[in-house]
């Protein structure tokens, strides 16, 4: 595909109007918005300044490159834009910025598109390109220069892959010739140096930074392997053959990439532009192993400690938990879609037909929903003391679900985990080398699942354990004195936790009384019931109407809700409370409460223990159980979205 198939002449824009960095920015958006080519400017442009926190897109040498990937775009778009004068763009040089690209990407851009993306990323490190740029007139200009650049590009790597071939082939013929003993070409004796690039959104700098170190590599001397994470995923995979035989590796990313495979290796972790605009110097650096030796199992380096400091304990908390919470999604859509499924099919059928215990065992409580706790917890504790904390972490979870502590025990556990390894490193930092290895195999394993469990074993579930227990004994000891007060204690316990003992002790109380004799059974249940449904409906419709305050991924993971919600599956909650806690189980906690008491107060039973609206059609006033549970979602829909902050300003 042609870069100029995505940079079309109807958005270009050959004498920019702006004065600023915002002012350029509503103006390429405007064309954009113009041509059709996106379908929600708002979210694009909060998309685009989302990307401008993270780090400047004004990538120097009088070029700017915002950029977004979104479900605002309709079609993958390059906005093209000269401005003769410049404007500050808060370059990494800080030069003013003359040529602009906007870069529009649709979420799911296909790989011959995201291809183009990088190649055209890869034009710009070439500063006489950029002055052709600067000199055009029209649209058409530009077009031509860019065919024009393009398939001279292609016909250089042709060359170069035909070059490579016959040296190859030269190689082989005269490693035949070679006497006994006799090395030839031996590449261990070479310069060779490996590197990752990589970038938040995968499209511009990850192959800027790669074409630039390979460009000075080259001038250099210098061999160089580089490994793209791009939008795509992993490219050029660095092989550990190639990582043993490199002199050092450069890291050049703004996001997590696979580190273990460096340990040992002198390392340099920067910044994603100062593969673009320092690669002589990280190169240099590299080669002559000027750099901190990485250390992934053992002691944390030099290199840990220096990016350590760099976040704050805020923003690593967040990561830690957005690290566990990415990796539980999964579990909550898949196993809570087949339970819904399941309690649809249970009512046209049985509880007994197998095809519902079928979907139940999958993703019940034996199947994808034991393990959401586990995952949340050894998910965070991996993002702290990496590979050593996942397994501690995820038995630490799993003990918190056993004794009933839910999601709060399993943040505890996760955290735990994550710290006691960093500690072990710490404590064992000064034993002999020769037992290294025995380090990520036997030491930080044992002792770490050691101290994790105990510390839950004695700490974690006796205090929850006894929480449970007397909070179904304070739930008996209220009785029916008076309906909606309790029908307000049941509704908001299904909020407090979602999942831990709080919620559990309401369930198994409402259970109690359901099994047992008398009228109000299900006057109990209908309140857990409608309690238990308003989190995840909460979270779809603040996802929904307060778009601007959630990202992508959380509108996304919010239209799940409506099902979970439906399906009375509270835990569909359970990564917007962890990620938000305050605002999330506050708001839920309000409105469960006001759905539980009003099934009260208007007399409502429900005579099923489980279902949501599958079974709210058995209840005695089956419309006003469903307002009620309307009331409550829209009161916790309501104040989480009023409440929530916004998302990177626009401005």
């Amino acid at each position: 595909m042609k870069i100029t198939d995505l940079m079309i002449q109807e958005t270009m824009i050959m004498d920019l109007q702006a004065t600023t960095k915002d002012e350029a920015i509503d103006e390429l958006i405007a064309s954009l918005n113009k041509s059709g080519r996106i379908n929600d400017p708002v979210l694009f442009k909060e998309m685009i300044y989302k990307r401008e926190a993270e780090s400047s897109t004004g990538i120097g040498g009088g070029i700017a490159m915002p950029h977004a990937k979104t479900s605002a775009v309709n079609e993958p778009t390059v906005v093209f834009a000269k401005s003769r004068k410049g404007l500050d763009f808060a370059a990494l040089d800080d030069e003013p910025a003359h040529v602009f690209f906007m870069i529009a990407a649709p979420e799911g851009a296909g790989n011959t598109h995201l291809r183009t993306l990088a190649a055209l990323s890869r034009l710009l490190i070439d500063s006489d390109f950029i002055s052709q740029l600067m000199s055009t007139d029209t649209p058409a200009e530009v077009s031509a220069l860019f065919d024009a650049k393009q398939a001279e590009e292609a016909k250089k790597e042709e060359a170069k892959e035909k070059a490579k071939a016959e040296k190859a082939a030269a190689t082989a013929s005269a490693n035949k010739e070679q006497t006994s003993g006799v090395i030839v070409g031996n590449a261990n004796s070479e310069d060779f140096v490996v590197a990752v690039t990589a970038c938040p959104t995968g499209i511009a700098h990850t192959f800027m930074a790669e074409d630039a170190l390979k460009k000075k590599a080259q001038e250099m001397g210098i061999n160089i392997r580089v490994e793209t994470n791009g939008s795509e995923g992993a490219q050029n995979v660095l092989t550990a053959d190639e990582i043993a035989r490199a002199k050092g590796v450069i890291v050049a990313a703004d996001k997590n990439v696979e580190m273990a495979r460096f340990d040992g290796k002198p390392v340099l972790q920067r910044p994603v532009s100062d593969g673009i605009r320092k690669s002589e110097e990280l190169i240099r650096k590299a080669v002559n192993g000027d750099a901190p030796i990485y250390r992934s199992q053992g002691a944390a380096g030099k290199n840990d400690e220096a990016t350590a400091g760099k976040m704050s304990v805020g923003s690593k908390i967040y990561k830690d938990l957005m690290n566990g919470i990415s990796h539980m999604l999964p579990f909550v859509v898949g196993g809570g879609i087949l339970l819904a499924i399941s309690f649809l099919i249970e009512q046209i059928a049985s509880p007994e037909n197998p095809f519902v215990q079928l979907l139940q065992t999958i993703g019940g409580g034996t199947g994808a929903f034991h393990f959401l706790i586990p995952v949340l917890a050894g998910f965070i504790a991996m993002s702290i003391g990496d590979r050593p904390a996942l397994m501690p972490g995820m038995v630490g979870g799993l003990m918190a679900v056993n004794s009933n502590a839910g999601f709060l025990g399993g943040l505890a556990a996760g955290f735990l985990a994550g710290y006691v390894i960093i500690g072990l490193r710490k404590a064992l930092k000064g034993l002999p080398k020769a037992i290294d290895g025995l380090k990520p195999i036997l030491l930080y394993p044992v002792l770490g699942l050691l101290i994790v469990g105990a510390v839950s074993y004695y700490i974690f579930d006796p205090i929850f354990g006894s929480l449970n227990t007397w909070l179904v004994d304070a739930l008996g000891n209220i009785g029916t004195g008076n309906a909606v007060l309790l029908g307000l204690l049941l509704g908001g316990m299904m909020s407090i936790d979602m999942g831990g003992p709080f919620n559990k002790a309401a369930y198994t109380f409402a259970i109690g009384v359901f099994t047992s004799s008398g009228n109000t059974d299900g006057a109990w249940m209908a309140a857990v019931m409608a309690g238990g449904m308003v989190p995840p409906l909460a979270i779809a419709l603040a996802t929904t109407f307060f778009k601007s305050k959630f990202t992508d991924q959380e509108r996304k993971s919010g239209l799940t809700n409506y099902v979970l919600g439906f399906s009375f599956i509270t835990e569909g909650a359970i990564p917007f409370a962890a990620a938000d806690p305050l605002r999330v189980l506050t708001s839920c906690i309000l409105g469960s409460a006001v759905a539980g008491g009003l099934t009260q107060l208007w007399s409502i039973n429900v005579p099923a223990p489980h279902g949501g609206i599958f079974v709210a059609f058995l209840a005695n006033h089956a419309l006003l159980f469903l307002l009620a549970v309307a009331i409550g979602a829209v009161i916790s829909g309501l104040i989480l979205g009023l409440w929530k902050s916004k998302l990177p300003k626009v401005v």
